[in-house]
């Protein structure tokens, strides 16, 4: 045997030894995020609409949110991946969107209080809040957002609503 099948063999072999994926991870509030959506509000004290589509994906392990701005020359775009570590006991978030690999280099951190998820993002210019917040007698979310100025200061960067597109279901999300 030659020494490249011997070396994926050992890999192969230590790959198959590690330990199997975790369970699914089953997050009620999470699943209320699943499906298709319009996101509208202010964004830079702007008005924004957005289109978000969440769905479970890699071994239902994380939810994938896809952001997509609305308009037809988009000014925005994102993937976020949100997971739980359970030996931090804490939401994860990847943040990956337009303003490429620098920025997406940071992952966030969340923790849960009752209906809310506030994640903490490093990012190199400073640190930001977003905040997800399920409202269950609107069926909605809100997702808040803010960053500190230069004096150190936290302030809005976004107030945005999350609606269920008209006709989707929960479970419509492709």
């Amino acid at each position: 045997m030659n020494r490249f099948a011997i070396l994926i063999v050992s890999i192969g072999s230590a790959l198959f030894a590690q330990d199997q994926p975790p369970r699914s991870l089953n997050d009620a509030l999470l699943e209320k995020m699943t499906g298709k959506w319009t996101l509208t509000g202010t964004l830079l004290k702007q008005n924004a609409t957005h289109c978000v589509t969440a769905k479970w994906v890699l071994n239902h392990q994380f939810l994938e949110i896809h952001e997509k701005d609305a308009a037809a020359q988009p000014a925005y775009e994102a993937i976020v991946l949100v997971g739980w570590d359970g030996v931090s006991e804490r939401y994860v978030a990847h943040w990956i969107d337009i303003f490429g690999g620098r920025t997406s280099e940071t992952i966030g951190y969340g923790i849960r209080s009752g209906d809310r998820i506030e994640f903490r993002l490093e990012y190199p210019d400073g640190p930001f809040l977003t905040t997800f917040h399920w409202s269950p007698e609107h069926g909605e979310w809100q997702w808040l957002m803010r960053t500190k100025n230069k004096s150190g200061q936290w302030e809005e960067f976004g107030n945005m609503n999350l609606a269920r597109q008209a006709g989707t279901r929960p479970d419509e999300s492709n």
